[in-house]
C-alpha cells in the first residue's frame, strides 16, 4: 500500500539543498506459527451429470503456507532535498509503503510542503520580504543590507526617496528553479515609520525646508 507522508522543509533547505533525517515506524512482515490459506484462486472444471451433458464447476483453491505476523518496526530515512524543489513535488522510495500480505508493498512518498520562515516568504520562485526604514531615511536615503537565506548580504540601499508601501524588486535573488542554475526575484516593501510626536520647532524647521 503506498504511504505518502507531508514533509516541512525550510526555506534555507530548498535554498541550498540538504537532508532529513525523517523517522519512520511501518509493519513488518514477520513469521508466525501455525499455516495459513494464500494464492487462493478460482478453478473451472466440467462435471458430467449425464450423457452428452456437462456443467461448469467453480472451486476455491489455497495453497496452505507458513503463517505470518505484522510487527511494528522504526529506523531513521534520509530524505535528499534538492535546491529549488516546489509545494508538492515528492520524494519516492519505490516499494517502501506499508506492506500487504501476498501483495506488492507500494510505494513510500515524501510530499514537499514549504515551513513558514521569519523573514521571508516564497511564492513559486520568487521571495518577499517587508522592511521597515525611518521616515529620514526614506525622503534622503539610506544604506542597508539583508541577509539572505545562505548568508550573503543583500544590498537594498537607496539614493533617492522612498514612498510607504513601495516595492523594489532585486533580480536574481530569489528561490533556484529545480535542476536549473537560473533564480527568481526576491521583492522588498519598504515600510516607512513615521514619528508619533514633533516639537513645534521640528514643525517649524520641517515647514522652512518642505516649504
Amino acid at each position: 500500500m503506498t504511504s505518502v507522508v507531508e514533509l516541512d522543509a525550510t526555506l534555507e533547505e530548498l535554498y541550498m539543498g540538504g537532508s532529513l533525517k525523517v523517522w519512520r515506524e511501518k509493519n513488518v512482515l514477520k513469521p508466525a506459527p501455525g499455516k495459513r490459506r494464500c494464492n487462493c484462486r478460482n478453478e473451472v472444471y466440467h462435471k458430467q451429470i449425464g450423457p452428452g451433458m456437462f456443467q461448469q464447476m467453480t472451486e476455491q483453491v489455497c495453497e496452505q503456507c507458513p503463517n505470518v505476523k505484522f510487527e511494528r518496526e522504526g529506523y531513521f530515512i534520509t530524505v535528499d532535498i534538492e535546491k529549488g524543489m516546489q509545494d508538492g513535488q515528492e520524494v519516492v522510495f519505490y516499494e517502501d509503503g506499508e506492506p500487504i500480505i501476498d501483495g506488492e508493498p507500494g510505494d513510500l512518498k515524501f510530499r514537499i510542503r514549504t515551513a513558514p520562515h521569519d523573514i521571508f516568504r516564497r511564492e513559486g520562485n520568487d521571495l518577499h520580504t517587508t522592511v521597515t526604514i525611518t521616515l529620514v531615511q526614506a525622503l534622503v536615503g539610506f544604506e542597508k543590507t539583508i541577509k539572505h537565506l545562505d548568508e550573503h548580504l543583500v544590498d537594498i540601499s537607496s539614493k533617492g526617496i522612498t514612498k510607504p508601501k513601495e516595492v523594489r524588486k532585486f533580480k536574481g535573488e530569489g528561490m533556484p528553479l529545480h535542476i536549473s542554475t537560473k533564480k527568481g526575484d526576491l521583492y522588498v516593501k519598504f515600510e516607512v515609520l513615521f514619528p508619533t510626536y514633533l516639537t513645534e520647532d521640528q514643525k517649524t524647521k520641517l515647514k522652512a525646508i518642505l516649504g
